[in-house]
């Protein structure tokens, strides 16, 4: 194999023209045995073999920047820096991160998770360069997709001012931004990007400035624009100011090598136009790109999932609840930020299509968009992903709560999601919705308990969140049904001594918690809290009057959850009672298996044991 000639950055330089073909092979046939394996994002890192290739032999790594947005397509981009050996442990607790991480490689300059971020700190990094006067290539690579958040549409407007090279690679494979208008846009591109064109511009335009004569200027910039515009796509970046190139095949890698070269003369932001294909060389991936977009291990001949799916998830109970609260609520409208499968609205939408409307990757947008047709009078439900709702925490406040707006949030991935890491942990939601007056924060034990929290959400009158966790749902605990009344709590069992305070998801990890206690003869109660706001301090009156120990359990961390509200009660309240608050520390978690992740943080039910025993003494 060839690919074992690439030990370290830069290594693919060594090798040969006519071999690279082979080599985008060979990273293909890596990634999807790797992958099937593993899991992780196959479809997107299948699409950019080729256009990686080309942007690590047109750059000198890691002196040249390469920023990834989101940075779920960087797999490539590791194998070529050396870090081929960690794909066997890809995603895993302490293994190699499925993004960018800069304490991994020198070679990855930024870390990324989040779509839209790419154009900004590529500026940033290009303005660091222009101010320690040093000559780095900077490239950000973002997907036709993050280019429907308004913060890359941010940074071109402020990168439009810029006198200095900056490149722009837009990684289209999925719609096409402009037609492909052939040999004369190729052409213009030749010409616009060669030495002798961009020096006689740079001449006239400095001659015409030391007389003054900016008049002049303005009438040549616009007769310029006029004949581009009848011959060269992109007019959109044009008009911006940013210099457009393509579009170009990104399965070609001497094309992508011409068209880099062109672009790193240009002395201004420059975007280059690539058009690839998502799933490129596995045909699974082709024909169902989404599938694998974010795969489980899967049977490489098949591409079936290699374990099949036997209970539901809390996604799969929010995709049923939607379809029948629709044909029941006309009024029920359903929003997501790009994610219809992911959220498990695709079913509203093949049933409602007129009542469904995916915003693109743009949060703060499709919360605003929600407002407003909450005003209208229609009954909106916002389903988005803990880790991303936080992108639009300034319109639910501003937008959505001061105006008691009837908008329901369905946040998705709540707590502690696993493989992805930081970036999209679900462990803040508690925190920063909790602190917004006016909203209701509810959490579900149990799949049922998540099917009656949706439909008293939809009958409320202001906004709602109501927070579940990614993976299967819990369907223990089924004969605890209570009706949801706003700011009660739930009694799953009284048995003083300890107070179990649980929320959402940790009532299961409670019910296990009081298993190992009742074996070890010490009692307690188990308290379902159900609504992190309004507070139940009915609930933690009878909880302290009656227990020697409270202990709150949480999948959010402690700073600003709901255990920290409720330490505040009990000092405020006068009460002396030992008090054990179970949350997430002061601290990112990493990627890894949920398990591993709740062990690490003292979280399962064997460490809060044990945990209790030590405040007990």
């Amino acid at each position: 194999m060839i690919l074992e000639q690439i030990k370290k950055e830069n290594d693919i330089k060594k090798m040969e023209k006519e071999d690279l073909p082979l080599l985008a092979e060979e990273i293909r046939d890596f990634l999807i045995q790797k992958i099937s394996t593993t899991g992780g994002h196959l479809a997107s890192n299948l699409g950019v073999v080729e256009l990686t290739m080309a942007l690590h032999l047109s750059l000198d790594l890691p002196e040249d920047k390469i920023i990834w947005d989101v940075g779920h397509q960087s797999y490539t981009h590791k194998i070529l820096t050396g870090r081929m050996d960690g794909f066997d442990n890809l995603r895993g607790f302490h293994g190699m991160s499925g993004f960018p991480k800069r304490n991994e490689s020198d070679c990855d300059c930024f870390n990324t998770g989040h779509s839209s971020t790419s154009i900004s700190a590529g500026l940033g990094l290009v303005k660091a360069r222009d101010l320690n006067g040093t000559k780095e290539t900077i490239v950000s690579v973002i997907g036709d997709g993050s280019l429907t958040g308004g913060m890359a549409y941010e940074a071109l407007n402020n990168a439009s001012d810029l006198e200095t090279n900056f490149i722009i690679v837009l990684n289209d494979n999925n719609m096409s931004i402009a037609e492909n208008v052939g040999g004369l846009s190729k052409y213009l591109n030749e010409i616009r990007t060669a030495d002798g064109y961009q020096g006689l511009k740079e001449g006239v335009y400095n001659v015409l400035n030391k007389s003054g004569s900016s008049k002049i200027i303005d009438k040549i910039r616009r007769i310029k624009s006029g004949v581009k515009q009848l011959v060269i796509p992109g007019m959109f970046f044009e008009d911006m100011g940013i210099t457009y190139l393509g579009p170009v095949n990104g399965h070609d890698i001497q094309a992508m090598l011409k068209v880099m070269k062109e672009a790193k003369r240009v002395k201004g932001p420059v975007l280059v136009h690539v058009l690839t294909e998502k799933g490129k060389g596995y045909e699974p991936a082709e024909r169902h790109p989404a599938r694998f977009h974010g795969a489980d291990p899967f049977d490489i001949e098949t591409g079936l999932p290699a374990k099949k799916k036997t209970a539901s998830s809390y996604t799969d109970v929010f995709s049923t609840v939607m379809c029948k609260l629709g044909e029941r609520e006309e009024k029920v409208v359903a929003i997501t930020a790009a994610m219809p499968d992911g959220t498990g609205l695709k079913r509203f939408h093949n049933r409602y299509p007129e009542r469904f409307f995916d915003v693109g990757i743009a949060e703060q947008h499709a919360v605003t968009f929600a407002a407003g047709l909450a005003a209208g009078g229609y009954k909106p439900i916002v389903a988005i992903y803990s880790s991303f709702l936080q992108r639009a925490y300034d319109q639910i406040l501003h937008d959505v709560c001061i105006q008691n707006l009837p908008v329901v949030f369905a946040v998705d991935r709540a707590g502690l999601v696993g493989a992805d890491g930081e970036t999209h942990q679900g462990i803040f939601d508690l925190s920063y919705l909790s602190g917004i007056p006016g909203i209701q924060v509810l959490a579900p034990k149990n799949k049922w308990e998540l099917s009656d929290m949706m439909k008293y959400a939809v009958a409320s009158d202001g906004p709602v969140a109501v927070r579940y966790p990614r993976g299967e749902a819990y369907s223990g605990l089924k004969d605890f049904r209570a009706p949801i009344e706003c700011g009660k709590s739930e009694w799953i069992c009284e048995g003083g001594g300890i107070a179990l305070i649980a929320v959402g998801s940790m009532v299961k990890t409670a019910a296990e918690v009081k298993d190992i206690l009742d074996k070890s003869g010490l009692p307690c109660s188990i308290i379902n809290v159900r609504f992190v706001k309004p507070f139940d301090t009915e609930m933690l009156k009878k909880a302290a009057d009656e227990h020697d120990l409270l202990v709150t359990m949480e999948e959010n961390v402690l700073s600003g959850g709901f255990g920290e509200h409720v330490m505040a009660y009990l000092e405020n309240a006068g009460y002396s009672k030992k008090f054990l608050p179970i949350a997430i520390p002061d601290r990112y978690v990493e990627h890894g298996n949920v398990e591993a992740l709740k062990k690490e943080l003292g979280m399962d039910a064997e460490s809060i044991v044990q945990r209790i025993f030590d405040k007990l003494g």
